[in-house]
């Protein structure tokens, strides 16, 4: 049927158009409306290290409407929270950006639609009900409706998972699009599958939002996101932090007020006084407590790494999804185009013989030629130029193109003219085709059970028949081995007979040899499965496809390596209770057969069981489940609701970029560690500083202008030198952290303490031993330098802490090499505060010191390296991380 010459398509008149858009809407689909920078901004103030900034700042901004704080610590408070928020922001708006663009160029594709009686290309959003749309091989369906002309394959598997490919043809005349999905009917297709192989013409029933399609999408926009393990972790720390800088505070004041009271004796006013002095000393507690520099270092340290990933063909959609990714428990995974290639190619040849090729050049030169002229000239497939000019298959279907692949560009094609031909179909499983010129005969092809049978003998490398009989057997052991492999076979016979009613000849007819296809695993998959494996991540494949293609696969992924690893198909899934699933889950390998509603329920089921659950999905069937899942990957050849659904769009469709994805994320999470080691050890010191101090008898000797200026600028650089810490592969050794693990370790606390408890020791022998003071220029008398030189041995331990910090291992330097910025950024940050020692002034009461002063500082900050060494020795923590 020529669709195109087709006069009898006079299709809709341009009035026509106008009136079935207004009455029955148009093809564009709904869109997630993409949160402005202002939105982002708002919603990022929901942080939980931020709200706890956001109070601090409140209560300072009243006490310094009474006078008793200064307004430039209100402000640095705010800087905080403004500067993180920006950054986070600023991140993850930049990527939506390069996502929307994807989508974008993703969603320009032309229809082929009768109006006003000729056919004419228009976008896919100006198709409206009632259009007729023209639909050929490689073509997206634009909507949903019926075929009303001709006859087309269709894969489906966008929306239903389902490999195979589905015969769709002409509805009768009295047809009635049924009201429910059903994605077997002969007649009925929908939008978002791809014709493989045919003609037809369609008639539009439903367009935009109304589709099958656009009801999934519009589903997902109402589906809400789980907490990320990071948000969590980070929820449980907040709420520690806050109940530490509250008791802190509650019991300064309390011991403030018990030395005023009850040892100085103060009385009348003097209590109203002390009491106001309290509370004051109570909110500096607090302020000192909330590690201001947190949120900024995660912002920092994932914006870093977002443009890391980019380059590693992984789109951060929403910076959640880094760190999530790095807390992985278990990954449901697609095999085609993931694991797999995602193309069929033609890997091996089998002669008469059942001698084995895995190339068309590896061939002996007649067996070449026969294998050649039945490839060639027996397919619906055609031979086109890529850009370079290299030669192509197209048409046909993705077993006709691969097959016609194993030979195009390696033969020398004979003089040959095709007198009658046969086409393939899924019924007869045959193609036939009677040749003239150089050969004149009648090429077969088919499945090895319809071909075989009718082979009394077979062409061996010299290119002469010989007899079968003796060999048939071969043969097929070959297939069966070929099948354990989950390559499919079609066979290639010559007979003599002429095409009678495009019927097999009964018999007399000589083999070839046969042609494994297949799916392809990628070889980098395999290697990126093992690393996965090894981080402690549950792999699980889940496909379309039967269970013996799919457990061969599996097999030869490295998924299925144990006698109790299990393999189910979507039928046992359907047959067991969810407990059930729960108590095998563990074990569960490779799902095949599956449904998209399996995907769902296994993401809930392993949710349920407090695992962080990945997803990777390219198909619009797959949405929910991307969506439901701790992260989606979504791949970047899927389509537009999928990659809207993922957290994470992985550009080449690679498994080996979700392995970077898992990687980059435990950096992440790491990094985030190390800096939390490096900033709680100078908020627990100042916390007990202040808290010790003016039991003492000393005012605050860290004011809230210092510690903001180490958490805010000391800090800012050092989020930027942690963040650029490099991404180990001995972090895939490491076990999955729990959903629910805090985020501070043991080990991490040792680290804290120790350095706090240290800095805390020095602190008070500094301010209160004389020995300390007689280095000093004043002593005890003035206090302008001692309380200088003790600024300057608070920053520098923190420096000095940050070398500590940076590694578990006993080598402070271990690395370091891989992130050259580490030691340019703490030079600046030792060098900005050797300037701001002479330049402070009395914002930060620093009022300069001369080299001995120096000396005493640097060499008492210094003394934290090996305390912390020490600590690692004995703990037994200077291993692989």
């Amino acid at each position: 049927m020529d669709t195109e010459a087709n006069s009898t398509f006079k299709g809709l008149t341009d009035k026509e158009v106008i009136e079935s858009r207004l009455s029955r809407g148009s093809n564009l689909l709904s869109e997630v409306k993409p949160e402005s920078f202002r939105d982002k901004l708002i919603g990022n103030f929901g942080d939980p290290m931020i709200k706890i900034l956001c109070v601090a700042l409140i209560i300072n901004v009243v006490f310094a409407f009474l006078g008793k704080t200064h307004w430039y610590e209100s402000v640095g408070i705010a800087l905080a929270v403004l500067i993180a928020t920006f950054v986070s922001t600023f991140s993850e708006y930049r990527n939506e950006n390069a996502f929307q663009k994807l989508q974008d160029e993703a969603s320009r594709i032309k229809c082929k639609v009768y109006r006003n009686g000729i056919i004419t290309e228009i976008p896919i959003d100006d198709v409206v009900a009632d259009d007729l749309v023209l639909l050929q091989s490689g073509d997206k369906i634009p909507a949903d409706g019926a075929i009303i002309s001709g006859s087309i394959k269709v894969d489906q598997s966008v929306l239903n998972g389902e490999s195979k490919e589905a015969e769709k043809k002409a509805a009768p005349a009295d047809y009635e699009n049924p009201e429910t999905v059903d994605f077997l009917d002969f007649h009925n297709v929908f939008r978002g599958a791809i014709v493989c192989s045919g003609n037809a013409v369609m008639k539009a029933a439903s367009v935009g939002d109304s589709t099958l399609y656009g009801k999934i999408a519009g589903d997902l926009q109402r589906t809400e996101d789980r907490d990320s393990p990071l948000k969590v972790k980070l929820s449980d720390l907040a709420e520690g932090i806050s109940r530490f800088g509250y008791i802190g505070g509650v019991a300064i004041a309390a011991a403030f007020m018990f030395v005023q009271v009850i040892m100085n004796h103060h009385a009348g006013w003097q209590i109203a006084q002390d009491a106001v002095n309290a509370v004051i000393l109570a909110v500096i507690i607090i302020v000192m407590a909330v590690p201001e520099g947190l949120p900024l270092m995660i912002a920092i340290v994932s914006a870093l790494n977002m443009g890391k990933m980019l380059k590693d063909n992984v789109l951060v959609r929403k910076i959640a999804g880094i760190e999530t990714a790095g807390s992985l428990n278990i990954l449901f995974s697609d095999k085609t185009g993931t694991i797999t290639k995602g193309r069929l190619e033609a890997v091996v040849f089998a002669d008469g013989e059942a001698r084995e090729y895995n190339s068309f050049e590896a061939l002996p030169e007649a067996c070449a030629k026969l294998l050649a002229l039945s490839i060639r000239h027996n397919t619906s497939a055609l031979l086109t130029t890529d850009e370079s000019g290299n030669p192509r298959p197209i048409g046909g279907n993705a077993t006709e193109r691969a097959i016609l692949g194993f030979i195009v560009g390696k033969d020398k094609p004979a003089s040959i003219t095709v007198a009658d031909s046969v086409p393939f179909n899924s019924e007869n499983k045959y193609s036939l085709a009677s040749v003239k010129g150089d050969y004149e005969c009648t090429l077969i092809k088919g499945a090895p059970e319809k071909i075989l049978s009718r082979c009394t003998g077979y062409y061996d490398g010299s290119g002469n028949i010989q007899d079968f009989a003796g060999k048939i057997a071969d043969v097929e052991a070959v297939i069966d081995r070929l099948a354990e492999r989950a390559i499919r076979v079609l066979a290639f016979a010559v007979s003599k007979e002429p095409i009678t009613e495009g019927r097999l000849p009964s018999g007399g007819c000589a083999l070839v040899g046969v042609v494994g296809i297949r799916d392809e695993v990628r070889p980098e998959s395999i290697t990126a499965i093992a690393e996965v494996k090894r981080a402690g991540v549950q792999v699980v494949m889940i496909t379309g496809d039967r269970k013996d293609t799919a457990t061969a696969i599996a097999r030869e992924a490295g998924l299925l390596t144990d006698d109790g690893d299990v393999a189910l198909t979507s039928e046992d899934l359907r047959d067991m209770t969810d407990e059930q699933i729960a108590e095998i889950l563990p074990k569960i390998r490779v799902i095949s057969r599956a449904l998209p509603s399996d995907k769902s329920r296994l993401v809930k089921i392993a949710q349920d069981k407090n695992l962080v659950v990945g997803m990777t999905g390219d198909g619009v069937n797959d949405s929910p489940a991307l969506k439901k899942a701790d992260v989606g990957f979504a791949m970047g050849g899927g389509t537009e609701v999928a990659k809207e659904a993922g957290d994470i769009v992985i550009l080449d469709d690679n498994f080996n970029s979700i392995d970077k994805a898992i990687l980059y994320g435990r950096t992440i999470f790491n990094s985030i560690r190390k800096f939390i080691i490096f900033q709680l050890t100078i908020n627990v010191t100042a916390v007990l500083v202040s808290f010790a101090s003016p039991l003492l008898g000393m005012e605050n000797p860290l004011s809230i202008t210092q510690i903001l200026w180490i958490n805010l600028v000391m800090d800012t650089l050092a989020a930027l030198a942690f963040g650029g810490e490099p991404a180990l592969p001995r972090f895939m050794h490491e076990a999955p952290k729990r959903r629910d693990e805090p985020i501070v370790s043991g080990y991490m606390w040792s680290a804290i303490l120790t350095g706090a408890v240290f800095t805390f020791i020095m602190s008070m022998l500094f301010l209160f031993s004389k020995t300390f003071d007689s280095a000093f220029r004043g002593g005890a008398e003035d206090m302008r330098y001692v309380l200088t030189g003790y600024f300057v041995f608070f920053i520098f331990a923190a420096v000095f802490n940050s070398f500590n910090a940076r590694t578990d291992r006993l080598n402070l330097f271990d690395n370091i090499g891989k992130n050259p910025g580490f030691l340019r950024i703490i030079g600046l940050i030792a060098l900005v505060q050797i300037i701001m020692t002479y330049l402070g002034g009395a914002v930060l009461r620093c009022y300069g010191l001369n080299p001995l002063e120096w000396a005493v500082a640097l060499g008492s900050a210094a003394l934290i390296i090996p305390v912390d060494l020490i600590r690692k020795a004995v703990t037994a923590q200077g291993k692989r991380r």
